[in-house]
C-alpha cells in the first residue's frame, strides 16, 4: 500500500526520527493485512443461510414469484414466435392477429405482476435477514470479554457493525434480487434455445468460458481490493473515535493538525485501493459485455442465413433471437451483480471475524448455581494473574484475601500494585492464571459470569454514563425498577435534589456521556445506578479520586448510605476516604503486604505509613 506524497502526516516525520502518523498507520495497516487469513471465493456469504432459513415464509414467497416472472419473462418469447409465424402465413385475419397481441398482452400483465411481488418477497427477506444479521452481530459484540477489545480497536468494531454490514444490506435487499432474476432468466433462456435450435446454442456455449474467465479472474481481485478498503477505512473510523473521545485533550496540546493529517492520509489510501478495485470491476464489466453481445450478434448472423436457407421458420428465429438477447442481457447483469457479490463478501468475511471471536470467560456447560440467599463471602487463594499481551509482568503474585460478608475492605498501594485487576477478576472479566476466586464459596470459574455480575453493583472513578434521561440511567443499574425505586436510590445517592432541578426532572435528556451534569453529580448518579441494583457487594474503584471537596462530602454521605448492609471493596488512593473501613488492605507488587486498622497500620512504620506520611503529614 503506497502512501500519498501530498500526505501531512507522510510528509512530517516526527521530531524523534519517527515517520509520521499516516506513514506509521499505513505499515500497522500492511502488517493488519498481512496477519488476517483470507478465503478464495465467496463462501463467507454462506453465513446468511441460517438467518433466510427462519424467515421461510418469506423464501417461499420470492421463490415462487421468481419462478413465475422468470416464466412469464421466457413466455413472451414464444408469444412472439406465434405472433411472427401467423404474420408470415398468407391468408392471416384481424382477428387472429389480435387474438396473438392478447396473448402478449397478458402475459405481460402477469409479468409486471409477478416481477411487482418478487421484488417484494426477496427486498423484504435481503433487509429481514440484514436485520436479524445486524442485531446477532452486536448481541456477540455484548458477550466479548475486555480482553478482545485489548486487541481490536472499538472504532474498527463499529465499522464492520455499520458499513460492512451495508455493503451486505445493499446485496441483499437489492443485488441478490436482479442477481436471482437474471439466473432463473439464464436458465431459462438456455433450455428454450436448445428446444428452438440446438445447433445455434452450441455456438451459444462456446461463448460461456470466454465470458466466465474475466468474471473469476477480475472478480476475485475485487473482492480482494475490498476487504483492503474496508481495513483501512475501519482503521480510519478507529482513529477518528479516538481522536473525538478525546477532543478537549487534542485541542489543548494543539494536536489537530496531526490528527486531521493522519485520518485524512488513512482516507487517501481508502480512496486509492478503492479506485484499483473500480478500475477492475469496470474492465471486467467491459470484457463481459463485449464478448457477450459480440456473441450474439454473430450468431444471429448465422440464424438469419439459415432462415433464408429455408432451414428455420421466422418465427423461431425471432423467438432464438429474442432469448438470445435475454441470455446475453442476463449474463452481463450477473457480470455487474457479480461484482457487488464480491464485495459484498469481503465484508461478510470481516463480519464473520466477529461472529467467530469468542469470549475467553464463557459459562461453562453446566454452571454451578450460587448460593441462595446471597451473603456477599469473598476469598481469593494464590491468585496469580498476568494481562493478555503482558505474560512476563503479573499484575498479581499469590495474592490471597478473604472478606467476611457485610465487611467493609479498602486496598490501598502505590499505582501498578494490583488493586483494580482484584476487581476485575472478582467481576470475572479475567480469570487468573493460578489459584481461585469464590463467592459464597462458589468457584467463579464454575459460575455463570452473568450470575456471579448480578451479585455487584460497581462505582468507578469515571462511571460511564449514557444519553438517555436521569431516571433511564439509574434503571440501567435494574432495568424493572419503578419510579420509587429510582427516586429512593436518587435520595440515597445525595442526588435527588440537582435531578429534580434539572429542566425536566427525572426524564430530561443527559446529552452524550451526561457531559451537561459536572463531575460531582455524575458520579452521585453512577452511585445512584449501583444503589437501585440491589446488590450484595458493593466495588467502589477510585470513587472520589476527581472530586473537590464538597462534592467529595456529598459523594461520600452517598457512599455511606450505599455500604450499609453490603460487603464493600474499596479501592482509594486518597486515604481519608478508607479511614472508616473495617480494615485496610495494603497492596504491592500484586501481593498483600500489610492488614490493618488505619491506626494500627500507621504505627507499624511500614508501607501504609509512609503513604499516610505523603498525604497527612507526621500527624499520621
Amino acid at each position: 500500500m503506497s502512501q500519498p506524497a501530498d500526505s501531512p502526516a507522510a510528509a512530517d516525520p516526527r521530531p524523534d526520527g519517527r515517520p509520521g502518523l499516516g506513514a506509521e498507520l499505513a505499515q500497522n495497516l500492511d502488517e493488519a493485512a498481512a496477519r488476517r487469513p483470507r478465503s478464495r471465493n465467496v463462501g463467507a456469504l454462506r453465513r446468511l443461510v441460517p438467518f433466510a432459513r427462519r424467515r421461510g415464509g418469506d423464501a417461499l414467497g420470492a421463490l415462487i414469484f421468481l419462478l413465475t416472472a422468470t416464466a412469464a419473462t421466457l413466455g413472451l418469447s414464444g408469444a412472439v414466435r406465434l405472433l411472427v409465424d401467423a404474420l408470415t402465413q398468407p391468408g392471416v385475419s384481424s382477428s387472429q392477429v389480435n387474438l396473438w397481441f392478447a396473448l402478449i398482452g397478458a402475459v405481460a400483465v402477469t409479468l409486471a405482476l409477478s416481477s411487482a411481488l418478487r421484488y417484494f418477497f426477496v427486498t423484504k427477506l435481503g433487509e429481514r435477514v440484514v436485520a436479524d444479521l445486524r442485531k446477532a452481530v452486536y448481541g456477540h459484540i455484548l458477550t466479548l470479554d475486555p480482553g478482545f477489545f485489548l486487541r481490536t480497536r472499538t472504532g474498527e468494531v463499529l465499522s464492520r457493525l455499520t458499513t460492512d454490514i451495508q455493503i451486505v444490506e445493499s446485496l441483499m435487499a437489492t443485488s441478490v434480487s436482479v442477481a436471482l432474476r437474471n439466473l432463473l432468466t439464464l436458465i431459462g433462456a438456455l433450455i428454450l434455445l436448445v428446444w428452438v435450435s440446438p445447433s445455434l446454442t452450441g455456438l451459444v456455449l462456446l461463448i460461456f468460458p470466454f465470458v466466465l474467465a474475466p468474471l473469476f479472474l477480475f472478480g476475485r481481485k475485487v473482492r480482494r481490493l475490498t476487504i483492503s478498503t474496508q481495513d483501512q477505512f475501519a482503521s480510519a473510523v478507529g482513529q477518528a473515535g479516538e481522536t473525538l473521545d478525546a477532543l478537549e485533550t487534542v485541542q489543548a496540546f494543539g494536536g489537530e493538525a496531526a490528527a486531521a493529517g493522519g485520518f485524512g492520509a488513512a482516507v487517501e489510501q481508502a480512496f486509492s485501493t478503492s479506485l484499483k478495485r473500480m478500475t477492475a470491476r469496470a474492465i471486467m464489466t467491459a470484457l463481459v459485455i463485449a464478448l457477450v453481445f459480440g456473441g450474439v450478434v454473430a450468431i444471429f448472423w448465422l440464424g438469419v442465413h439459415a432462415g433464408l436457407r429455408g432451414e428455420m421458420s421466422w418465427g423461431a428465429l425471432f423467438q432464438f433471437a429474442f432469448l438470445a438477447v435475454m441470455a446475453a442481457g442476463s449474463v452481463g447483469a450477473l457480470g455487474e451483480t457479480w461484482g457487488d457479490v464480491q464485495k459484498a463478501a469481503g465484508a461478510m468475511d470481516r463480519i464473520a471475524e466477529l461472529l467467530d471471536a469468542r469470549p475467553g470467560i464463557a459459562p461453562p456447560a453446566t454452571p454451578t448455581a450460587l448460593p441462595s440467599p446471597a451473603r456477599g463471602e469473598i476469598a481469593f487463594t494464590g491468585v496469580t494473574f498476568a494481562y493478555p499481551g503482558r505474560p512476563d509482568l503479573p499484575a498479581l503474585s499469590d495474592f490471597s484475601l478473604t472478606i467476611a460478608p457485610g465487611e467493609r475492605v479498602a486496598l490501598v498501594g502505590p499505582s501498578g500494585a494490583g488493586k483494580s485487576t482484584v476487581l476485575r477478576l472478582l467481576l470475572r472479566f479475567y480469570d487468573p492464571i493460578e489459584g481461585t476466586i469464590r463467592l459464597d464459596g462458589a468457584d467463579l470459574r464454575q459460575a455463570d459470569p452473568r450470575a456471579v455480575r448480578e451479585r455487584m453493583a460497581l462505582v468507578a472513578q469515571d462511571s460511564p454514563l449514557f444519553s438517555g434521561s436521569a431516571a433511564q440511567n439509574i434503571a440501567f443499574g435494574r432495568p424493572e425498577a419503578g419510579p420509587e425505586d429510582i427516586l429512593a436510590a436518587a435520595r440515597a445517592a445525595q442526588a435527588e435534589a440537582f435531578i429534580a432541578a434539572l429542566p425536566e426532572g427525572f426524564d430530561t435528556a443527559l446529552g452524550d456521556r451526561a457531559r451537561s451534569l459536572s463531575g460531582g453529580q455524575r458520579q452521585r448518579l453512577a452511585i445512584a445506578r449501583a444503589l437501585v441494583r440491589q446488590a450484595p457487594i458493593l466495588l467502589l474503584d477510585e470513587a472520589t479520586s476527581a472530586l473537590d471537596a464538597e462534592n467529595e462530602r456529598l459523594v461520600q454521605i452517598a457512599l455511606d448510605e450505599a455500604m450499609t448492609g453490603r460487603t464493600t471493596l474499596v479501592i482509594a488512593h486518597r486515604l481519608a476516604t478508607v479511614l472508616k473501613a473495617d480494615r485496610i488492605v495494603v497492596m504491592d507488587q500484586g501481593r498483600v503486604v500489610e492488614q490493618g486498622r488505619h491506626a494500627e497500620l500507621a504505627a507499624r512504620g511500614g508501607l501504609y505509613a509512609k503513604l499516610a506520611a505523603l498525604q497527612f503529614g507526621q500527624a499520621a
